[in-house]
């Protein structure tokens, strides 16, 4: 009977692990070119000047990374390479970035959109996003 538990409690330790690695916030984040945060703050600021709700900040955000961030541009997403051509908001009202490879296209988060190296112009706009949406924004 102990030894059951603590295989079963090294197996609940690993599920943990697994998803903690799996959660792509601050690995991906880490791997996105530094932008200085006086940037990314100007950046929310223009986004967001006249907004008065929820709706009118990301529609801000919305038009910013429209009318920024240069597109096409090949990425990879779950090993897949793909080309980012529109960015748009889905049912969920999220941000997303319309991913296509041949026939298939896949709608991803922006804040979870993995970036290319080097990134495509305008990519300041995404940063400046992905840190208003971690404030809760």
């Amino acid at each position: 009977m102990v030894a059951r538990k603590t295989t079963k409690a090294k197996a609940k330790a690993k599920a943990k692990v697994a998803v903690a690695v799996a959660r792509p916030s601050q690995k991906r984040l880490a791997a996105h070119p530094k932008v200085d945060e006086a940037t990314l703050e100007a950046l929310i600021d223009e986004a967001v000047v006249d907004a008065h709700d929820d709706e009118e900040r990301r529609m801000g955000f919305l038009t910013m990374l429209q009318d920024s961030v240069a597109l096409p541009f090949g990425t990879e997403v779950l090993g897949v390479l793909v080309e980012v051509t529109e960015i748009e908001t889905n049912d969920a009202e999220e941000i997303v970035a319309v991913c296509e490879r041949g026939q298939h296209v896949q709608r991803v988060p922006v804040v979870d959109l993995p970036l290319p190296k080097p990134p495509p112009e305008g990519f300041e706009g995404i940063e400046a996003y992905r840190l208003f949406a971690s404030r809760g924004g």
